[in-house]
């Protein structure tokens, strides 16, 4: 078995709460991690204090996590990247890891989400921004990055074009309490890893509301199901939506509180505003950003999603919270 030393190290792009609890737990195996994020404060700050106090506070870095205030000073052996920053800033840094003196030989990425605009998914932009040798793949599933960072039990779902990659990026991963899986099906995985936070958003704005359990699960059941439409006319299999990149990450990120994204539905549904709301979280949520683009997916593909169609609506077109739900539930009739 090969020592650590042995082991090419990884560098994980982006230090918000999931990349730095990925960062911890990778460096958790002995692995030699190098955490990078584009806020040089930020950075100096985390390597001061070992921890990220403002995202996982309480929590100390492992000796094998070294951080980096600037990514010039990632040593050329470091070629296998696991990205993990919003879906907006996503294209840039593929862009900026192009320009390192070595190239990178994998990109994985924890980003789960749509780009603004185009409705890609982030393996449409590596497709368009990435040479051809440069292994990609999607890492997805329910995990909230506190969990992750204690070290408590998680599985995740790893998925790739390349069985290879798949296995590879597993095995940086796969750890103790950690259980990664490997599949084919990358763009089912993403359709899975975007749709559940608009999703989330829903069963916040329920539940803010103060609608219920019953109506909690409704909108989860029937979120999924728009959710394979969607990801079945993308190119997904049905397979992935049962799994952990799809039943999985949905059920866990509408229930928990955990979950930014829940929040934010759980502030428009009581009344707040949207700033009021994000201003309240602190961080970025996903799905503000999905909603439109999931929205505007479906209609070029010709998919009716009106669980989505309503969140965009609410979020974008100032609708009521409550008219939303009635919207919804004034629906003619139809066969499951």
């Amino acid at each position: 078995m090969a020592s650590t030393v042995d082991i090419p190290p990884i560098a994980v792009i982006g230090a918000g709460s999931w990349g730095t609890a990925l960062a911890m737990h990778i460096a958790g195996t002995g692995r030699k991690v190098y955490l990078w994020g584009h806020e040089p404060e930020q950075m100096t700050a985390l390597a001061a204090d070992r921890s990220n106090e403002q995202f996982l506070p309480g929590l100390t870095f492992p000796d094998s996590l070294e951080v980096l205030v600037d990514l010039s000073e990632l040593p050329a052996s470091c070629r296998k990247f696991l990205v993990v920053v919003p879906s907006h800033a996503f294209r840039q840094v593929l862009r900026v890891l192009l320009q390192l003196p070595a190239s990178p030989t994998i990109i994985a990425w924890g980003t789960k989400g749509l780009e603004k605009g185009t409705s890609l998914f982030m393996s449409n932009i590596a497709d368009e921004e990435l040479p051809a040798e440069i292994q990609t793949s999607a890492i997805s599933g329910p995990s909230f990055a506190g969990e992750v960072a204690r070290g408590m039990p998680t599985a995740i779902t790893v998925a790739s074009s390349n069985n290879d990659t798949a296995a590879e990026v597993a095995s940086w991963l796969h750890h103790h309490q950690f259980r990664a899986y490997t599949q084919e099906d990358l763009i089912g995985v993403q359709v899975g890893g975007a749709l559940k936070n608009v999703m989330a958003i829903a069963a916040g704005i329920s539940d803010g509301l103060g609608f219920g359990a019953n109506a909690r699960a409704a909108l989860i059941t029937r979120g999924l199901a728009e959710i394979t439409r969607l990801g079945i006319r993308a190119g997904g299999q049905m397979e992935t939506f049962m799994g952990l990149a799809g039943m999985g990450d949905l059920v866990l990120t509408c229930t928990d509180d955990q979950s930014r994204n829940r929040r934010v539905g759980l502030g428009l549904g009581e009344g707040a505003s949207l700033e009021q709301t994000m201003q309240k979280i602190g961080q970025e949520a996903e799905g503000v950003q999905s909603a439109a683009a999931a929205w505007e997916l479906s209609r070029k593909l010709d998919v009716a999603m009106p669980i989505t169609e309503q969140v965009y609506n609410v979020i974008y077109k100032d609708l009521p919270a409550l008219q939303a739900v009635e919207n919804l539930l004034h629906r003619d009739p139809k066969h499951e």
